[in-house]
């Protein structure tokens, strides 16, 4: 019987070459333009759109398109990907008016604080800027938080 329920999900992988999707998954929806959320950027492989509950005054989720899980599920070749959602959320915010990188907060959720299980990294800027609840919540140096940088050295060492 459990063989026959697990054969009636679809079958998600976190590996890029594969167009995996969710259509469960909010951010999956999302990057597919399946709801009315504003994209401030997409192309094939990633999309950008502001956060519903921002902890700075710009705070933008960067995501793959295709459905990938938590950053805890990546491998060293997914490094690639990481440095591409880097590359967005750097890109959008100087669209948008913001250019001291040095700044801004880029990170990810640690599992299994993360409320949506599809690769997502928060771009926060100003930094200086974050409110209480946000300095906690995007807490550097904490179990629940990962900087961009911190995810990619982990990445990078994976053999």
């Amino acid at each position: 019987m459990a063989t026959d329920a697990a054969a009636s999900q679809p079958t998600l992988t976190s590996d890029c070459e594969n167009d995996a999707y969710d259509k469960r998954c909010i951010f999956c929806r999302i990057a597919k333009k399946e709801t009315d959320t504003e994209l401030l950027h997409s192309d094939e492989e990633t999309s950008c759109f502001r956060d519903i509950r921002p902890g700075a005054p710009h705070h933008y989720l960067v995501v793959p398109s295709r459905h990938v899980g938590n950053c805890k599920s990546l491998g060293k070749e997914h490094v690639p990907l990481v440095e591409k959602l880097l590359e967005v959320g750097k890109a959008v915010l100087e669209k948008n008016g913001f250019t001291d990188l040095g700044d801004v907060r880029f990170g990810f959720h640690w599992p299994p604080f993360c409320s949506v299980t599809h690769l997502h990294l928060h771009v926060l800027a100003p930094a200086s800027q974050l409110g209480f609840l946000s300095r906690v919540v995007y807490r550097l140096d904490s179990y629940w938080f990962i900087t961009a940088d911190q995810l990619l050295s982990r990445l990078s060492s994976l053999g």
